[in-house]
């Protein structure tokens, strides 16, 4: 097989955004298992908790503006692109200066609260989401501009420099809660500063903004971020009512079912990278009304994803103590988190489901049947949540719970995008399969032929 055309094979979007999703999973992994290890299990509970609140606040930016920036900046004009991007900066602005002013609010509350998850939350979010903002605008931009290398270059001097932080502080014997927050803002404002220093943000696009612009992703953005907070919601969930729920026992519960929920990253490798270059290709497809070519993207992808997912599930089923004890150290292997881990990956090849058919909704301009679609997906995993913890009293029923939540999502998605999209759910694996043997005859017939 000619090496040449292997190699011209995998410089494309796709492999692109695989390989950097990929990266930042393993280095994500990396991380997690150091601080399995080396952090107490309580601080590592309420570490994933700030990391929870943040991602969910956070979704008040990043759901408003990133799938708008996607839909209204890809395949657009030179004068509207600027104009887009100069509207995203302004309401970033504006969303980043509110949150931060609630959060100074919240200050003077610190001596009313003896939890120490509220307590690093108020001290350390307002300072965080500050400095995120340029280096989020710029990942917006390239994944809407299909960048990828650049992308993964933003992501592995985030993830790298605060992993040489961890494993610093470990060979001082300074690792600590507070000092993990610190490193974790600093490694953020440095990606942004460099975003800022390359350009990549479009910072000049800012007096370019229209009110036109400005209107246009507002109103498109008030159900994607209702769509997006119930979404992140959907995944910190679990967390909020373990926590709760469980009592004094929550924190190192939390930490435990963290272990799991890391380990999906296998399912979520290949799901973001497919997402993010198969959103603009819907959004460039649908603007051009072909909705023929969005249903043969949406099939295409999802269906390939699911198929493939197939042996990788049954593989984890088999192999999910070891995975465990790799990630979460011996501590953790013959504890509820394998179970856990199995409950999940028994239902993950259905992920690109209902995951393609949210998205595409939001491509299709109905954004508000999405919102109520994760609605109703965060509802069933609450109302499941509660009865699992009532029944099993530890975190295997929120992880039963699961199932119900996605078998919801997949339903409900599948009978609105119907009304709008003609398609079945069989026609997922047909088109899926079909693009699995033309690969699969591309890449290896061809090069052998090399």
């Amino acid at each position: 097989m000619n090496l040449k055309g292997i190699i011209s094979k995998l410089r494309n979007r796709h492999f692109l955004s695989l390989f950097g999703n990929g990266a930042m999973a393993v280095l994500g992994m990396v991380l997690a298992g150091i601080l399995f290890r080396f952090m107490p299990s309580d601080d590592l509970g309420y570490w994933f908790f700030f990391q929870s609140v943040f991602v969910l606040l956070d979704t008040f930016r990043s759901g408003c503006l990133q799938v708008a920036l996607i839909k209204f900046y890809t395949g657009a004009e030179k004068a509207k692109a600027e104009a887009v991007l100069g509207s995203v900066w302004y309401l970033g602005i504006v969303i980043t200066g509110v949150m931060v002013v609630l959060n100074l609010l919240a200050v003077p509350f610190l001596n009313f609260t003896d939890s120490t998850g509220t307590v690093i939350t108020i001290q350390w979010f307002g300072i965080t989401f500050l400095c995120s903002l340029p280096s989020n605008i710029a990942m917006w931009v390239l994944q809407a501009e299909q960048r990828f290398d650049k992308l993964l270059i933003l992501r592995v001097i985030n993830q790298g420099l605060f992993i040489l932080a961890v494993l610093a502080m470990i060979i001082f014997h300074e690792l600590s809660l507070p000092k993990i927050l610190i490193i974790n803002a600093a490694c953020v404002l440095v990606v942004s500063i460099f975003s800022l220093l390359k350009g990549w943000t479009h910072l000049d696009t800012f007096k370019k903004r229209t009110k036109e612009s400005i209107s246009e992703l507002f109103h498109f953005g008030k159900y994607s971020v209702g769509t997006t907070i119930s979404a992140n919601l959907l995944r910190s969930s679990d967390t909020f009512i373990i926590m709760i729920v469980l009592g004094t026992a929550g924190p190192a519960a939390v930490a435990m079912y963290n272990i799991p929920m890391r380990l999906m990253e296998i399912i979520e490798i290949p799901l973001r990278s497919f997402l993010a270059t198969g959103m603009p290709s819907m959004s460039e497809a649908f603007n051009k009304n072909n909705k023929k070519e969005v249903v043969n993207i949406m099939q295409k992808y999802g269906g390939m994803l699911t198929i493939c997912l197939i042996p990788i599930s049954l593989i984890a089923l088999v192999l999910a103590d070891l995975a465990i004890g790799i990630l979460g150290g011996g501590k953790y292997v013959d504890t509820q988190a394998v179970t856990v881990y199995r409950i999940f990956m028994s239902f993950a090849m259905f992920f690109p489901l209902d995951r393609f058919m949210g998205v595409t909704l939001d491509i299709i301009h109905q954004p508000r049947i999405n919102f109520y679609k994760v609605l109703i997906m965060l509802s069933t995993n609450i109302a499941f949540d509660f009865l699992g913890l009532y029944l099993f009293n530890d975190i295997i029923g929120v992880a039963i719970a699961t199932f119900f939540t996605f078998s919801a999502g997949i339903i409900f998605g599948y009978i609105w995008l119907k009304r709008y999209l003609d398609f079945t759910l069989l026609g997922f694996f047909t088109t899926g399969f079909n693009e699995i043997k033309q690969l699969y005859s591309q890449f290896f017939y061809k090069n052998k032929t090399a």
